[in-house]
């Protein structure tokens, strides 16, 4: 399964934000583990670098992206993206261009923890906790 992961699931995750720190570890975990492929925005990795340089310095700040690089498959940003974001029907400019790039790379969902932001998406959205019990439905491969 191809997920997308939102920027702000990766954040709670590395800004240890309660009580959502947990569930997004635990899904990270799996794409970690490669039982799912996980990818970010490549406007996520951006965001996440400039956050995190702010908080823990520019060092730190370049080992979390390579880790996150280590982990995700990164859905590019490119003219379509950007012209499929503008066309669509988001409130939100970065989530159209996330969803998008969701489609793009032919993702099967997108996990946030804000899915009434993705009221107009074409692809399955699930919070961070719903994602995990559907994969709970579904045997791992051996």
């Amino acid at each position: 399964m191809r997920i997308l992961f939102d920027t702000n699931v990766v954040l709670d995750l590395l800004l240890d934000r309660q009580p959502f720190a947990a569930p997004a570890a635990e899904l990270l975990s799996k794409a970690e583990a490669g039982i799912i492929s996980g990818y970010l925005c490549a406007t996520t990795v951006t965001t996440i670098h400039y956050l995190a340089r702010k908080v823990i310095g520019a060092r730190k700040a370049k080992r979390q992206v390579r880790m996150l690089l280590s982990i995700f498959e990164i859905a590019s940003v490119n003219r379509a993206a950007l012209e499929g974001a503008l066309e669509g029907r988001f409130r939100d400019f970065e989530d159209a261009v996330l969803h998008e790039a969701a489609r793009l790379v032919n993702a099967d969902a997108i996990v946030t923890r804000n899915v009434e932001d993705f009221e107009e998406s074409e692809l399955p959205v699930y919070s961070c906790e719903e994602m995990l019990s559907l994969l709970k439905a579904v045997p791992e491969p051996e």
